[in-house]
């Protein structure tokens, strides 16, 4: 699971049916604080997510078929599966 930040969205008329229905956001990867560390990725959004919204993204492993609820492997790598209110970590 990474922290992301939404950076954007992608529009896209011809797909893997697997994306009907589902919105594809940029996002990118961030630290506790919400910090920008890294690249960008393409994440199908399970909970209606937008650009500018602190996200938790489920990647790999069977992502898609958990959250989504496919029965069936399906061409999805990385899952937006929560929007985060805040992160607690202990420090000041």
């Amino acid at each position: 699971m990474f922290m992301c930040r939404v950076v954007g969205s992608v529009v896209s008329l011809a797909k893997h049916p697997a994306y009907e229905g589902y919105k594809l956001l940029i996002v990118r990867r961030t630290d506790p604080e919400g910090k920008l560390i890294s690249g960008t990725m393409v994440a199908v959004d399970a909970v209606d997510a937008g650009v500018g919204d602190w996200v938790l993204v489920t990647a790999g492993g069977g992502s898609a078929e958990d959250v989504l609820g496919f029965t069936e492997l399906v061409p999805i790598r990385e899952v937006v599966s929560g929007v985060i209110d805040r992160v607690n970590t202990g420090s000041k």
